[in-house]
């Protein structure tokens, strides 16, 4: 498994520290480079085998760096019992557009050793010892090490072209 770095989406996105794009076109209205996250909630997750690895559960919000942190991935159990939750670095997911779930390439046995938890004992997402852990379990670098946007301006808040005179 390959450390990542910036890529370009199938539709030519650069993707930067998020998710890249697989498949799928662009069209009218959203998507998939712009999505509610509402709409991922219950994808489905596979491997680049093909093996199922579980559903996204909730997506994560770093709320200081407006900038999505992980999803939850739920794993094993039945009909939603005694499944195992995993964060999901945000980096390490590609977006299947065309078949609607994510790619995360890790083999089935090494996501059933993930540091994960149960849905009643989360662990504090912000500590960044526990999140740079994770990072380093699926070979990702932190969100808060990659430059924002690297296709933007410098800064996030100006918009290429805009005068502020007029």
């Amino acid at each position: 498994m390959a450390t990542r770095t910036d890529t370009t989406s199938t539709t030519g996105t650069l993707t930067g520290g998020g998710a890249p794009i697989v498949g799928g076109h662009r069209g009218d209205g959203p998507g998939p480079e712009v999505m509610d996250a509402a709409t991922l909630k219950g994808d489905s997750v596979v491997n680049s085998s093909g093996d199922d690895l579980g559903t996204i559960e909730a997506i994560m919000l770093d709320v200081t760096s407006g900038r999505i942190a992980y999803a939850v991935l739920s794993f094993g159990g039945f009909l939603g019992m005694g499944s195992k939750l995993f964060a999901i670095p945000w980096s390490a997911l590609a977006l299947d557009a065309s078949e609607k779930r994510f790619i995360l390439d890790v083999p089935k046995e090494r996501l059933e050793n993930a540091p994960g938890f149960d849905k009643d004992h989360w662990p504090s997402m912000a500590d960044t010892t526990w999140a740079t852990q994770v990072h380093s379990y699926y070979n990702v670098r932190p969100y808060w090490d990659d430059e924002l946007g690297s296709s933007r301006s410098s800064d996030p808040r100006t918009t290429t072209g805009y005068d502020e005179n007029r």
